[in-house]
């Protein structure tokens, strides 16, 4: 669950001297009811924080489709009771965390059916490509995909301006002495760095903007230098989802591609009141 004074954030920043319109014309006990609906088909995500979000405010949610779920044009999402003016404060912040949240998840799930029909043993990862990281990281969970890592304080990853500054091998030893508890990946874009990296004791190697006749070489080569069995392959860089079938096809355990989060569109939602009554 993410934490309610994250998500409160967001409402300070939509409303940070408090909702003026519905102040100015919404009676202060005027009551209402609402629904959430899903105006496209995908897989819905944010109903958990969204349903947080209303509470917090008084508003009563009712959820008719959870986090995960596929759901149709149409449908609807959460039924909303409370105070008129909590419901509108809410609005557009739900919203925009569940539009957000259910873009990523269901592109998530698209690719994550598409690689495991090709291939069951690959897991589709997402980046760091983000700055609503909580957000993006839930969604794709919740498409089935994995999270990677959520912050620079996860696992230690050797990128190449880290290897401009430091030489791959050095970088590697420093890496496993600074911490047996950190995996240690190594980002490299030849043959020959993805070998030093796993004779060097790297956990995982992330093959770098290769195409996948280069990956099959690599892996390969790594096969007949018996390097293969001890480490994790992960390929990124230039993976969308028009090729990624190609690279699923491969001998490898993860794809990440920045796509899921920088690229995908919003999911459709809207609320709509259906009664108000002043007591």
């Amino acid at each position: 669950m993410i934490p309610l004074n994250y998500l409160l954030k967001f409402i300070e920043e939509d409303a940070p001297y408090g909702d003026v319109t519905s102040e100015a014309i919404i009676p202060e006990d005027m009551e209402a009811e609402a629904v959430i609906i899903a105006k496209q088909d995908g897989v819905i995500a944010g109903v958990e924080e969204a349903k947080v979000l209303f509470e917090h405010f008084g508003v009563s949610v009712s959820v008719k489709k959870r986090d995960g779920e596929e759901v149709r044009a149409g449908e609807v999402i959460l039924e909303l009771k409370g105070n008129a003016r909590a419901i509108l404060l809410v609005e557009r912040t739900a919203l925009n965390i569940m539009g957000r949240m259910s873009g990523i998840a269901t592109e998530t799930r698209k690719l994550v059916e598409k690689v495991k029909r090709v291939n069951p043993n690959v897991k589709v990862a997402g980046t760091r490509k983000s700055l609503l990281r909580l957000i993006d990281k839930k969604a794709i969970m919740i498409g089935g995909g994995e999270p990677h890592r959520f912050s620079l304080s996860d696992a230690i990853l050797i990128k190449d301006n880290h290897l401009a500054l430091v030489p791959l091998e050095e970088a590697i030893r420093r890496a496993k002495e600074f911490s047996m508890y950190k995996v240690v990946e190594v980002e490299v874009e030849s043959l020959e760095d993805a070998i030093k990296a796993a004779k060097a004791g790297a956990d995982i190697i992330m093959l770098d903007n290769m195409k996948p006749q280069e990956i099959v070489r690599v892996i390969e080569e790594l096969k007949r230098l018996g390097l293969r069995e001890n480490i994790k392959i992960e390929v990124s860089g230039g993976i969308t989802p028009n090729n990624i079938e190609e690279y699923a096809k491969l001998d490898v355990d993860v794809i990440s591609l920045g796509y899921l989060t920088h690229s995908v569109k919003n999911f459709d939602v809207s609320l709509e009141i259906k009664r108000g009554s002043s007591s």
